[in-house]
C-alpha cells in the first residue's frame, strides 16, 4: 500500500534485515527519477543485552531521505542553529560516542588508501556480528519534541568481499513508560570505493526518556565507517511556485505520424524487430481517451505490426524529447493486441525512456481474440536530456500490433467543471424547511440562514500512534476528518510479533481516542497476503498450525473489537499475494470473509488493493478486480464493500473515472481507503489531490475517501499536506478549500407557506430564524434520498 512504504517486523529470536518493498504503487518509476527506500529491523530481545528494555518494540515509521555520491565537499547544513551531535568530526577521539554491540576505533586512513573526505579522522564500527551493530550517540535532552531535525553524515563500508551495502542512520527512543519506538531515519547504499552522504529528517512527537542515535545496516564482519555526523534543525525548504506553463496545447497529440499516414516514417524499430503499417485497427478513440478529449475525429484505421521479436523489449519507438514540457500531465492512449501464436495472455507496456530511466506509461494484459485499450499517465518534473516512448512486453517471438497511439497533456479545470455538474446531482438536495408552532402570525418575512457544520462523506486519514502525542497533529486531524484509519497498529505483525505476546495497547489507545472525539474507524486490516509482510513465526507454520493461528486471530481482533470497526480489510491485497491461498488452499479467503462476518456481523468488509485506477499494473486492473471480487462472492465471502488504495502520481481524471465505472457494475461500495499523491511541487501535488478527490466526490459509487496520512516523515516523500512542524502547505490549503466549498449556505424569507426552500450538500447544518421580536436556532440533518427532503421545524 504506496506509497507508502510498507512497515516492518520483527521475529522472536534473530535480527531480521528486511528490504521495505517499493511497491509499484508508491513508487510507479513514473517519475523521472526516484529513491529506493530501504529499512532494517531488530527485537527488543536482541537489543536487551545492551541496555535496552526486552519489551515488544514499537514499529518503525515512514522516513524522509535525500541521499546522492558526493564528488566535492558536502554542503553545509542550514545555519541558525547549533549541531546537537556532540564530537561530531571525532575530532576528540571518541568521547561521546560508543559502540552498539560491537567495538569502534577512530583513525586517520585504513592501510593509507582509506582517507577522510572532510577533516582529518574517522570512526569505524568492527568487530559487528549482527547488522544493527553500529556506532550510536545519546541525544537525550538536546533533540526537541516537535522539531524537525535534518541528519548530515557521510559513510562507507569496509571488509573483506564488501562492495556495495546499505548504511542507515535510525533512532531510538524510550518513552518514559518504558515503550520504545524506532525510527528509521534515512539510508544509502554505501560502497567500499567512496564516501557516500547519508541525509534525512526525523521528528519526535513525544518526549522521551532515552534518545540514541546509531549506524546500522550491513551483514555482519562489515565494517561501516563515518567520517562526520550533523544532526541539526531541518531548514525549510524554499516554496514551491506555482509552474508557469506557455501554450500547453491540451489535447494535442505529440506522437508524429500517429495515423501512419505516411508509411512508418516518424518511428523506428527498438531492438532487430520488423516494422510494417496495417489495416484493421478501431476507427474509434479508446474510451479513456475520448473521456478527455470529448468529440475527436476518427482513427485511421491502421496500425503497426511488430514481428521478428527476439526479445520482450522489442517494439516500435519514437523519440518526444522536445515535445515534453515540464510539470504538465500527459495522457497514454491506444489499442493494442498480440498476434496469433502467443502461449497464453500477454502484458503489454507503454514504456518511456527518461535519460535511460523507464518510466510507466499504462499497461495492459491482452491476448490474441481482440484489440484492448491501453491507458496510463505519467509527468516530468525535471528536465530531460533524452525521452524516447516505446511499446514492449510481449514474449520473444509474439508478434505486436499497436494502432492509434496518442500522448498528450490534460486539461484538468475542463474536466472539474463537468464534474460539478455530477457533483450537484448526487451530493446535494433539495430541502423544504417547514415552520410549525402555535404562534406563526409573525413568520412571514422572517429571516432565515442557513449554514453547513460539516458535509456527511466520509473523509479520514491514516494515524499512527506516536502521532497522538503531538498536539498540533491532533488538532489539525480531529478538524478537518471524520474518520480514521490505523496505519501499523492494528496489523497481525503489530498486534502479535511473537506468537502468544500479544500488543493491543497501542489499538486500544487509538480506537479511545476516535470514540472521545466522535471519528468512525477502518479496521486495516485482519490478514496481509503478500508473504514479505507475514512475521517469520507464521511463515513457519505447518498448515494444521497455520489454520489454527488464522482462526485465533479472527477470533481475538474481531471479539475484542465487536461493534467498534465500521469497517475491516480482510486479506490485503490478495491480487499481488497469495500466502495463505497458497498454504490453506482457494477458499481461505472466503473463509476469512464469512468468519469475521460471523463474529461481528455489523462489520463492513472490505476487499483493499493497489493500482486500480491508474492504469499501471496488469495484475490489478479494473476487470480482474471486479472479477476477484465476483469469484469470492460465488464461494460465499459476504464482501460488503470495494477499496482502492489510492497511492498515485500524475492522476488523469478519465482514467480514474473508467475504473471506477468498472467496479461499480459489481454492485458494492467503494472507498478510496490510503489516498496519497506525490511531487516535489505543492502546488502540483495540490493540483493531483484535487483531481483524485474530485473524482472520488463526483461519482456515485464512491461512498467515502480515506487518505493515507498528511504529515511530513509518517507518510510517503513529497506527499505530505503539512509539514512537520505543522505548516499547512498549498496541498494542505487545497484540501481545506474543498471542504470550504462542498460546505453549503442559504439565506432568505419566509414564504407565505410558512417554508424556506434551498439545496445544499448532504450534512449537518445550523438553521437561524430571526423575527422582530427573537432569534431561534436549530439544527438540521440533510439525510441522502431521492426527491425534495421536508423538515418540520417546530417554532
Amino acid at each position: 500500500m504506496y506509497r507508502k512504504l510498507h512497515d516492518f517486523f520483527f521475529s522472536n529470536s534473530s535480527i531480521i534485515s528486511l528490504v521495505c518493498k517499493i511497491k509499484q504503487r508508491h513508487w510507479k518509476k513514473k517519475k523521472y527519477f526516484f529513491l529506493i527506500k530501504k529499512a532494517r529491523r531488530l527485537t527488543a530481545s536482541d537489543h536487551s543485552t545492551y541496555g535496552v528494555a526486552a519489551e515488544p518494540r514499537r514499529k518503525q515509521f515512514r522516513f524522509s531521505k535525500d541521499t546522492s555520491r558526493i564528488t566535492e565537499s558536502p554542503q553545509k547544513m542550514s545555519s541558525g542553529d547549533e549541531n546537537i551531535i556532540l564530537n561530531p568530526r571525532f575530532e576528540d577521539g571518541l568521547n561521546n560516542w560508543a559502540g552498539r554491540g560491537c567495538q569502534i576505533a577512530v583513525r586517520n586512513s585504513i592501510d593509507g588508501k582509506i582517507m577522510p573526505q572532510s577533516g582529518n579522522y574517522f570512526a569505524v564500527a568492527t568487530g559487528r556480528t549482527q547488522s544493527w551493530n553500529g556506532i550510536q550517540q545519546e541525544i537525550t535532552g538536546r533533540a526537541q519534541r516537535k522539531r524537525a531535525y535534518e541528519v548530515d553524515a557521510l559513510v562507507r563500508i569496509y571488509g573483506k568481499n564488501a562492495t556495495t551495502s546499505t548504511v542507515q542512520v535510525t533512532l531510538y527512543v524510550q518513552l518514559p513508560d518504558l515503550r520504545e519506538q524506532y525510527i528509521s531515519i534515512a539510508n544509502v547504499q554505501a560502497t567500499d570505493k567512496d564516501w557516500v552522504q547519508l541525509r534525512g529528517k526525523f521528528l519526535i512527537n513525544n518526549s522521551p526518556s532515552k534518545i540514541i542515535m546509531y549506524f546500522e545496516g550491513p551483514p555482519a564482519g562489515i565494517d561501516i565507517l563515518v567520517n562526520y555526523c550533523l544532526v541539526k534543525h531541518a531548514a525549510k525548504p524554499p516554496p514551491s511556485r506555482p509552474p508557469v506553463i506557455k501554450d500547453p496545447e491540451f489535447g494535442v497529440n505529440i506522437i508524429a505520424n500517429s495515423n501512419l499516414d505516411d508509411d512508418t516514417n516518424g518511428w523506428f524499430p527498438l531492438g532487430n524487430c520488423k516494422l510494417s503499417v496495417q489495416t484493421g485497427s478501431p476507427h474509434v478513440l479508446p474510451p479513456m481517451a475520448r473521456g478527455s478529449l470529448g468529440p475527436h475525429e476518427p482513427l485511421s484505421g491502421r496500425y503497426i505490426l511488430v514481428t521478428g521479436r527476439t526479445q520482450t523489449w522489442m517494439g516500435p519507438a519514437q523519440m518526444i524529447t522536445d515535445k515534453l514540457k515540464l510539470y504538465l500531465t500527459y495522457q497514454v492512449s491506444a489499442w493494442v493486441r498480440v498476434g496469433t501464436g502467443a502461449f497464453g495472455p500477454q502484458i503489454v507496456n507503454v514504456a518511456l525512456s527518461v535519460d535511460d530511466q523507464w518510466v510507466n506509461g499504462g499497461q495492459i494484459e491482452v491476448s490474441d481474440d481482440g484489440w484492448r485499450e491501453i491507458g496510463g499517465s505519467f509527468r516530468l518534473e525535471k528536465q530531460p536530456s533524452k525521452v524516447m516512448v516505446y511499446l514492449q512486453g510481449p514474449s520473444s517471438g509474439v508478434d505486436l500490433m499497436v494502432g492509434g497511439l496518442q500522448i498528450f497533456p490534460v486539461d484538468r479545470c475542463a474536466r472539474f467543471r463537468c464534474l460539478d455538474v455530477q457533483i450537484d446531482l448526487i451530493r446535494k438536495r433539495d430541502v423544504i424547511l417547514k415552520f410549525t408552532g402555535s404562534e406563526l402570525t409573525g413568520l412571514l418575512g422572517a429571516i432565515v440562514i442557513v449554514k453547513q457544520r460539516e458535509n456527511s462523506f466520509p473523509l479520514g486519514s491514516c494515524i499512527n500512534r506516536t502521532n497522538l502525542d503531538n498536539e498540533d497533529f491532533v488538532d489539525f486531524f480531529v478538524k478537518h476528518f471524520n474518520w480514521a484509519v490505523f496505519g501499523n497498529e492494528l496489523k497481525w505483525y503489530w498486534t502479535e510479533s511473537q506468537q502468544g505476546k500479544f500488543n493491543y495497547r497501542d489499538a486500544d489507545e487509538m480506537l479511545d481516542f476516535c470514540d472521545k472525539n466522535g471519528k468512525q474507524t477502518r479496521g486495516h486490516c485482519i490478514f496481509w497476503e503478500v508473504e514479505g509482510v507475514v512475521q517469520p513465526w507464521v511463515r513457519a507454520l505447518n498448515r494444521n498450525d497455520l489454520m489454527k493461528a488464522v482462526q485465533n486471530r479472527l477470533t481475538g481482533l474481531l471479539t475484542r473489537y465487536k461493534g467498534r470497526f465500521k469497517h475491516y480489510d480482510v486479506n490485503n491485497e490478495m491480487l499481488h499475494g497469495s500466502f495463505y491461498q497458497d498454504r490453506l488452499g482457494k477458499n481461505i479467503r472466503a473463509t476469512m470473509f464469512s468468519m469475521a462476518h460471523q463474529l461481528d456481523p455489523s462489520a463492513q468488509l472490505f476487499v483493499n488493493d493497489y493500482h486500480v485506477e491508474d492504469g499501471d499494473d496488469a495484475k490489478s486492473s479494473p476487470e480482474k478486480y471486479s472479477q476477484h471480487v465476483i469469484d469470492l462472492q460465488k464461494q460465499g465471502a459476504p464482501v460488503g464493500g470495494i477499496g482502492i488504495q489510492g497511492h498515485i502520481d500524475s492522476p488523469v481524471g478519465s482514467i480514474v473515472c473508467s475504473a471506477l465505472d468498472k467496479l461499480a457494475t459489481v454492485g458494492l461500495p467503494i472507498w478510496f481507503t490510503e489516498m496519497d499523491v506525490s511531487s516535489n511541487n505543492e502546488y502540483v501535488r495540490a493540483d493531483d489531490l484535487e483531481v483524485m478527490l474530485r473524482e472520488a466526490f463526483a461519482h456515485p459509487a464512491v461512498e467515502g475517501v480515506m487518505l493515507w496520512g498528511f504529515w511530513e516523515l509518517f507518510m510517503r516523500e513529497n506527499a505530505h499536506l503539512v509539514d512537520a512542524e505543522g505548516e499547512v502547505n498549498e496541498a494542505g490549503k487545497r484540501l481545506l478549500g474543498l471542504k470550504k466549498e462542498w460546505l453549503s449556505r442559504a439565506h432568505g424569507l419566509v414564504e407565505e407557506e410558512c417554508e424556506f426552500r434551498f439545496r445544499g450538500f448532504l450534512g449537518t447544518y445550523d438553521v437561524e430564524i430571526i423575527t422582530p421580536c427573537e432569534k431561534v436556532c436549530k439544527t438540521i440533518v440533510v439525510d441522502k434520498g431521492y426527491g425534495p427532503m421536508e423538515v418540520s421545524i417546530d417554532l
